[in-house]
């Protein structure tokens, strides 16, 4: 199911695009929302980017081979 794997791949795009930008906040100083924070969704968008995006990606390939 196509629906599946797009939400799939925005969840993957928006955790990738927060662990980008907690990169920026960390290396301009003081981040805006504090380190335990900023560390926190650094280290968990990481894992979740990418479990995401590999399971959308197999979605995506299991349902145009007609499978599901």
């Amino acid at each position: 199911m196509y629906v599946k794997s797009q939400l799939l791949l925005g969840v993957s795009i928006i955790t990738a695009i927060a662990f980008v930008g907690c990169i920026f906040e960390l290396s301009s100083g003081e981040p805006q929302w504090g380190s335990l924070a900023t560390w926190s969704i650094l280290v968990a968008s990481l894992p979740i980017t990418v479990f995401c995006f590999l399971t959308a990606v197999k979605l995506a390939k299991a349902s145009m081979n007609g499978e599901q």
